[in-house]
């Protein structure tokens, strides 16, 4: 009996160490990128230029940060993607969340063609509707300006998040607001008092989603944006090459560093209530 009871305690601690091993290697993998980019951009355009590159500089220098301060406008540019993400994501979440909770509560043929119709916009590759896209904004005006960024990022935000959000709302039980429709409150204000706060984390999610698409995202930016001073920080990664076009590694990466730090501190305060969120959008969908 102990024999197998000490087996049994093996094979959990064997179990246990595997995944923390599998744990490991997968962090290192997603550190892999920033660590490189890090290193990278430590180093002197000698040590860029080397066939056999190492992880820690031998000269470290914070030269290519000043560099790419210098030579481009990091800070108003990434202060126009901050605007643009927050409206993005901001209008996507507040235009989402009502149509969501409709497709989730009323089901029906139209719903069923609505969320089907969601699914398949997705499967076009964006490169398909650039021209019509951009003859579109132009005849409104909205070409070279940063609004006409938002509408567009929220356009081709609002599908995923809507079906994203559809599965949080029915995650939240029928059963609370008939409860509170017993207790005599309307339709309006048991959507607010009791299913929203249940929907915050979902929300959260796909707020955080809805930013980061809005953050990195290039091309849309590339073919709509033409003035540098309305350029967004991607746009502005891409002016560090040379007049071969061979990019400048050492100021690219100090950039592409300081482009990193906003996402990862947006992250790292709604990670908890995004973990939430995932694990509630599981339970049903």
């Amino acid at each position: 009996m102990r024999g197998t009871v000490r087996r049994a305690d093996q094979s959990r601690i064997t179990v246990r160490v595997l995944q923390y091993l599998a744990l490991a290697g997968f962090m290192a993998f997603l550190a892999f990128p920033l660590l490189w980019l890090l290193s990278s951009a430590l180093k002197t355009p000698q040590e860029l230029a080397v066939a056999d590159p190492t992880w820690i500089p031998r000269e470290p220098t914070l030269a290519n940060f000043g560099a790419a301060f210098g030579e481009q406008d990091l800070v108003g540019s990434a202060l126009r993607s901050l605007v643009v993400a927050l409206f993005s994501s901001v209008i996507t979440v507040v235009i989402s969340l009502p149509a969501s909770y409709a497709i989730a509560r009323h089901r029906g043929l139209v719903n069923r063609i609505a969320i089907g119709w969601v699914l398949v916009s997705q499967v076009f590759p964006f490169i398909l509707i650039i021209i019509p896209l951009f003859m579109i904004l132009r005849d409104l005006e909205l070409v070279n300006t940063l609004p006409g960024l938002v509408v567009v990022h929220v356009t081709f935000t609002l599908p995923f998040a809507l079906w994203m959000l559809q599965g949080y709302v029915r995650a939240v039980p029928p059963e609370l607001e008939e409860a509170a429709a017993v207790d005599g409150a309307s339709r309006l204000r048991s959507i607010v008092s009791v299913v929203a706060p249940l929907l915050a984390p979902g929300v959260v999610a796909t707020l955080l989603f809805s930013f980061i698409s809005s953050w990195n995202e290039f091309l849309f930016a590339l073919v709509i944006l033409q003035d540098p001073d309305v350029m967004t920080l991607p746009l502005t990664l891409v002016r560090f090459t040379g007049p071969e076009g061979v990019a400048r590694l050492g100021p690219l990466a100090a950039a592409s560093l300081m482009a990193t730090i906003p996402s990862l501190i947006f992250f790292a305060i709604i990670q908890r209530r995004l973990r939430s969120g995932l694990m509630a959008g599981a339970v049903k969908g």
